[in-house]
């Protein structure tokens, strides 16, 4: 049985892979054992990752046309079934399903690993991912996130639907975030694919969140099949469980990882924070960012003399605008670039 690691990414998140994958390899040489990993593409733009892939030994591009494309095709047959989704993208100057490349984290299912964790680029490793795999022995789907106390993200919670479909105590308990999840191949086969597009042609499809595509649809797939799932964040004793996402404010770093109340973080999730910041900070630009210290340790882990030095205080990323700027918008007036 081979256990293995799924990341989705392009050229666009080139820095971000680069620390995740040091992040991956920092903890291997740390427990002695190493992960292969396998980054599936979110498009073609491939180029600077093709290059970091040849310096790694354990790490290849998913390169399975077929699954691919029958993967795309799940995900256009899923949208094509809600009621306004694709008009309402083309009118946001979207053509065909929004953000459909991140629809391809479902290419792990049907990929070379018979038991997987799928990591979003945004993510660095920080501890121990045996654990999870672990519990893989026990269930079908596990994940470590606290997503299920904000389902506004998950399924379009005005839906009258949604409650026909879902209990209240599934919904405050079973959603989850779809940047970090572990599961085993084969685990959706044809039979259960075309349920679960059945299922979304006579009605369910009016529940999914179309701003969140690919969260909100594989969320539908694994509580519509009934999938046995484990959520670490609600099954740890409250001495033992940690925050995972950039927007806690309160983790303690040493020695170039991240602790909550004594813990150590399995992972640490950039979500929310464009790609443009680390390309940015990477660069050269002092902007500034939550734990964006342990984001630089990381991506030039293997080449510490090319990490950017900065000796001001750095911008901050998210400044609020200024009073003329909100008198500005409030009048309608346009901004100069």
């Amino acid at each position: 049985m081979t256990d293995g690691i799924y990341i989705l990414a392009n050229d666009v998140v080139y820095d971000q892979l680069v620390a995740l994958l040091n992040s991956i390899e920092a903890y291997s040489k740390r427990s002695g054992g190493a992960y292969p990993v396998c980054i599936l593409p979110y498009d073609d733009k491939l180029e600077r990752v093709r290059e970091e892939v040849e310096k790694r030994s354990n790490v290849e591009i998913f390169a399975d046309t077929p699954v691919i494309e029958l993967w795309e095709k799940f995900a256009f047959d899923a949208w094509q079934a809600h009621p306004n989704a694709f008009k309402v993208w083309s009118e946001q100057g979207t053509s065909g399903v929004y953000r459909m490349g991140m629809h391809r984290r479902f290419c792990a299912f049907d990929g070379p690993f018979d038991r997987f964790i799928y990591l979003d680029a945004d993510i660095l490793v920080l501890n121990s991912l045996e654990y999870i795999f672990k519990q893989l022995d026990n269930n079908d789907f596990v994940v470590y996130d606290f997503q299920y106390k904000d389902p506004a993200h998950v399924y379009d919670v005005s839906s009258k639907q949604l409650l026909n479909i879902f209990s209240q105590a599934r919904i405050n308990s079973e959603i989850f975030c779809a940047g970090m999840y572990a599961s085993k191949k084969g685990l959706f086969g044809a039979k259960k694919r075309d349920y679960l597009l059945s299922q979304l042609r006579q009605g369910d499809s009016e529940i999914l969140y179309m701003n969140a595509p690919d969260q909100s649809v594989l969320n539908y797939m694994v509580m519509r099949s009934g999938v046995s799932t484990w959520n670490f964040a609600r099954y740890l004793s409250e001495n033992e469980v940690t925050g995972c996402c950039v927007t806690s404010p309160h983790f303690e770093e040493k020695d170039n990882l991240l602790y909550d109340k004594q813990s150590r973080l399995t992972y640490l999730h950039y979500i929310g924070l464009s790609s443009k910041l680390f390309t940015r900070v990477c660069a050269g630009e002092n902007v500034g960012f939550p734990y964006r210290d342990i984001f630089l340790h990381y991506r030039y882990l293997n080449e510490p003399t090319r990490r950017p030095q900065f000796k001001t205080k750095p911008k901050v990323y998210n400044k609020p605008p200024s009073l003329a700027t909100r008198v500005l918008r409030k009048l309608g007036i346009p901004m100069e670039v």
